[in-house]
């Protein structure tokens, strides 16, 4: 009985945390909307907000993560010796992909029917076709039609993002009319 207690404030204590992440973040996010209320709807907003903050975010665990943690140097595991920026992309992305799961599920895409475990499920598989898709287009813009590096980022960048609000608001995080 005496562990069904500790489960139950642990519980507690950990739900209590989540509703006031929530509250905060929704409360931050939203406090700026008004500059932006001409321009789109909150929920593109919050989609908007949320993403970029998560995007920043993986930029300077990449960046730290390259350089500081990996001191730029080939990562050897058991079977296989992985290239330190490819470990930085990997740090980055396995501490940000829960992240953005959270915010969308919890901040953008609130009300969803679907359950978690295939919110989650769904999620990572855009998440997934998106790291695809931008490799493609990389590939497809600069390798085969030749443009410069940067431009074809940035356009590959706007589809990507085009295609992930799509993607997440109508198939990850479905909700009923």
């Amino acid at each position: 009985m005496h562990q069904k207690v500790k489960d139950f404030v642990f519980l507690f204590m950990l739900l209590s945390l989540h509703y006031f992440v929530k509250e905060t973040i929704l409360k931050t996010v939203d406090f700026f909307y008004p500059i932006f209320r001409k321009f789109m709807p909150l929920q593109t907003y919050r989609y908007a907000a949320c993403g970029g903050s998560n995007t920043a975010l993986n930029i300077l665990i990449y960046f730290i993560s390259y350089n500081f943690v990996l001191k730029k140097q080939i990562v050897h595991l058991p079977f296989i010796a992985i290239s330190p920026h490819i470990a930085a992309f990997l740090i980055a992305f396995f501490i940000t992909m829960p992240i953005g799961f959270y915010l969308n599920m919890f901040v953008v895409f609130k009300g969803s029917y679907l359950r978690r475990r295939i919110q989650f499920i769904r999620y990572f598989m855009v998440v997934m076709a998106c790291v695809v898709l931008n490799y493609l287009f990389l590939k497809l813009f600069v390798e085969q039609f030749g443009w410069y590096p940067t431009p074809s980022a940035i356009l590959t960048t706007v589809i990507i993002i085009g295609f992930s609000y799509l993607s997440q608001r109508y198939f990850s995080f479905r909700v009923r009319k």
